[in-house]
């Protein structure tokens, strides 16, 4: 394979392949050179090794799925690869050849010499084989440390970058409405500030590693009716704005994100695919986003076969033009043919395939694929023979040490304990009854998007890849002087009661029972949470509260671990059990953290980013809920949770004291400054969680009683303080009135540093004066935090 697939520019060289020129006279000059089906070609992706016999991604697939003819497309250039390591498993050397062959042979075959944007997932780490499965999003909300997504993120961006990969398809910034839907263990958690802040994280992580992160789905896609996937998203104008849009206005403006996928749903009757609104108006002339729009995949097709406003292929692709959609995914369906005919035929006007070939083209010259001499061999490959695949093999670690200490970093800080009687940690126990689905499950701490649940899975007898220890084989090596009496007892959604009388028979003997519960991950039924894996109601699936029932029967002090992809009710457990340790699938070194909360060589330091049940019958609900959302007199429905958003235990204890503000009134357009003092006042490290919630009273129109504003993590040693200050700019007051404009009224508000949504520790009672004032994307989303050493 040439190494070089373009020539060195010479004076004649044509202006694209002058990387001195600005990069917009190069793609204007481009354009300009290109037919028709040249730059319709640079609008699609094609999914090469993708089944069209159905069943294998997603439902609908195989009514999309077409034969690819490479051979006839590539003369006119390609725009995108889909997924050319997620899609069947594959040497990660090997499949860094195949790729960059791949893309010599695009490149050679068009006259441009323009290479492809290959992508891929990289929802909860790069999904390819044997690369590192991180926590999934919602344990980085339980983390609170956006700091340490960064880093994750900027991880999972230069393994992909060094295999050849440029874009990858998250982060997902969906705020949970309504755990039932199967993808909230996708999500970062049920609050717009936490999702917005981590989300971004994220977004400046991969991208610092020159992989371009995707914002999706782009909007409402959560919302959906019943928590279906797919489901209408039945909104009000208000809750889009408040609550579903400021985490993509957050990672667009703070973050610089350079690509966004739309979502599949509709809503009030328009598909976000056709929403012009949504995708032109509102993103790129009110926020100035300047990447490229991508279509989740089939879905500008389904404008036709599921949501019925487009007649044919054609119509579907010009509707989708129309409304901004830049690229369409994940294989060539509407924007091929059907769009140059249509074109061809005046239906659909040239212009608008001009606007998004130019988008894509400008992220092809800041990625370097329209400059003289690219070289389709990335770094991974540096040194390496291309002519000797079978030498090739072994030679790339997509699972390094690093990664997976920085994967156990993560999911240590993203272990909540929600309650503890003082069994935790444990003291030299001699019989431990390990009990539970989960308990010597390998994929129990995996979330659908990871390979061997996504992919994996297809492929039975293929090695896993990764090591993933079960809780059998940590905490076998956490305490080595323990009898470990293992029992299944049930399936995690198999209704088998038969093995509980031998799991109760097992905890009655032991000094204490832990019982590992919750979820599978799978896609479209496959599992009980992931995509298209919603739930009817929030008990745990299957006989598993049958199972914790029985062991909490015996006496025996329970431990309750759940590793699962959205919170459930547990019953009688929540009062019963001597201490719960929430997980949501933690990543590849989950249970060596869940083993340290048990022993205590991990300090507990995760919140909750979802609040936790205390009736599976009693969503939707968030804390984000106006007054009629809570608990009343008026219904017999009490949706209070067993544990709020944010709550979390330690092994130490916190004092907050000493709450100063520096002025109790400010205008509608200045800031106030809080100050407290926190302290650690037990016998060991530990980290607080800092919750600052905004309460405003009385409002134009009905608000959230609540919501969280900012926070900060706090690490102190025993005996230690830190002096916290705080600023809070009169912005995050902000909401949308009654005609419909982001506003801050002049007012008495509340300012609540919380240990949780239903844990206040201090609270600051202030003014907003002045006149109703405007405010509009340019405004602060959040409060900021300073720490200091107190002597």
């Amino acid at each position: 394979m040439t190494a070089n697939v373009a020539a060195e520019p010479t004076p004649e060289a044509p202006l694209w392949n002058d990387p001195a020129l600005p990069a917009a006279t190069r793609v204007d000059a481009l354009v300009a050179a290109m037919t028709l089906r040249e730059k319709t070609a640079q609008l699609y992706g094609v999914w090469a090794g993708a089944s069209d016999e159905g069943g294998e991604v997603a439902p609908h697939q195989h009514e999309m799925e077409e034969a690819v003819d490479l051979d006839a497309l590539l003369p006119s250039g390609l725009g995108q690869l889909t997924r050319p390591f997620g899609t069947v498993p594959v040497d990660p050397a090997v499949g860094t050849l195949s790729l960059a062959r791949t893309q010599a042979r695009i490149a050679a075959a068009n006259r441009f010499g323009i290479p492809a944007v290959a992508h891929d997932e990289c929802l909860a780490g790069f999904a390819a084989w044997g690369a590192t499965a991180y926590p999934v999003p919602l344990s980085w909300g339980a983390t609170f440390d956006p700091d340490a997504v960064y880093r994750m993120a900027a991880a999972i961006g230069r393994d992909m970058r060094s295999v050849g990969v440029h874009q990858g398809l998250a982060p997902v910034l969906d705020v949970v409405r309504d755990p039932r839907w199967g993808r909230v263990e996708e999500t970062v958690g049920e609050d717009p500030v936490l999702v917005g802040t981590l989300g971004t994280a994220y977004v400046r992580g991969i991208q610092s590693a020159g992989v371009l992160a995707t914002l999706k789905h782009f909007v409402g896609y959560s919302a959906s009716r019943a928590g279906r996937n797919l489901a209408p998203a039945p909104m009000g104008p208000r809750e889009r704005a408040d609550v579903l849009l400021p985490p993509f206005e957050m990672a667009v403006r703070e973050g610089g994100a350079q690509a966004v996928m739309h979502a599949y749903t509709d809503t009030d009757g328009i598909p976000a695919a056709a929403d012009e609104r949504l995708l032109t108006g509102l993103l790129r002339d009110t926020w100035g986003f300047d990447g490229t729009v991508v279509a989740d995949y089939f879905a500008i097709a389904f404008l036709r076969t599921l949501h019925g406003v487009a007649a044919d292929w054609a119509d579907a692709a010009g509707l989708a033009l129309a409304a901004g959609v830049d690229v369409e995914l994940p294989n060539v369906k509407t924007y091929g043919d059907p769009l140059v005919q249509a074109v061809t035929e005046g239906r659909v006007p040239e212009k608008l395939v001009d606007r998004a070939v130019r988008h894509v083209l400008l992220q092809k010259a800041a990625l370097g694929l329209l400059d003289p001499g690219w070289n389709p061999l990335p770094t991974a490959l540096d040194g390496a023979d291309p002519d000797d695949p079978d030498a090739l093999r072994g030679t790339v670690d997509l699972d390094r040490p690093e990664n997976r200490e920085l994967a156990r970093e993560i999911a240590e800080k993203a272990a909540v304990l929600l309650s503890n009687d003082g069994t935790l940690p444990l003291t030299r126990p001699r019989r431990i009854a390990l009990i539970g689905p989960n308990a010597a499950e390998p994929t129990a701490v995996l979330g659908c998007y990871s390979f061997p649940q996504h992919i994996g899975v297809r492929h039975p007898g293929t090695p896993l890849g990764i090591a993933l220890p079960t809780l059998r084989d940590t905490l076998t090596a956490e305490f080595p002087d323990a009898t470990l009496t293992v029992v299944r007892g049930t399936g995690v959604d198999d209704g088998d009661l038969s093995g509980i009388p031998e799991a109760a028979g097992a905890a009655g003997g032991a000094d204490v029972a832990v019982v590992v519960l919750g979820d599978r991950a799978g896609l479209f039924g496959r599992g009980t949470s992931g995509e298209g894996c919603d739930a009817e109601t929030l008990v745990l699936p299957g006989a598993q509260q049958q199972l914790l029932d029985a062991v909490l029967d015996t006496g025996t002090p329970v431990v309750t671990v759940l590793l699962a992809g959205r919170p459930y009710a547990i019953g009688r457990a929540v009062a019963e059990s001597a201490a719960i340790v929430q997980t949501f699938f933690p990543g590849e070194e989950g249970t060596h953290a869940i083993a340290g909360v048990l022993s205590g060589r991990v300090n507990p330091s995760g919140r909750l980013p979802v609040s936790v049940p205390r009736g599976p019958g009693s969503q939707p609900t968030t804390y984000l809920g106006a007054r009629l959302a809570h608990a009343s007199g008026v219904s017999n429905v009490d949706p209070t949770p067993a544990f709020a958003f944010g709550h979390g235990l330690s092994y130490t204890r916190f004092d907050w004291t000493d709450l100063a503000v520096d002025a109790q009134e400010a205008p509608t357009d200045g800031e106030f400054t809080l100050a407290l003092t926190v302290r650690n006042t037990g016998g060991r490290a530990g980290t607080e969680v800092v919750q600052l919630y905004l309460h405003d009273p009385v409002a134009s129109v009905v608000q959230p009683v609540q919501r969280l504003v900012g926070y900060t993590r706090v690490e102190l040693a025993p005996g230690e303080a830190r002096r916290v200050r705080v600023t809070v700019p009169a912005d995050v007051a902000s909401f949308t009135g009654r005609e419909g404009r982001r506003v801050v009224e002049p007012g008495a508000l509340e300012l609540r540093l919380a240990a949780s949504s239903a844990a206040p520790r201090l609270t600051a009672r202030v003014t907003l004066t002045g006149p109703v004032r405007r405010v509009d994307h340019t405004r602060r989303f959040q409060a900021t935090f300073e720490q200091q050493v107190k002597e």
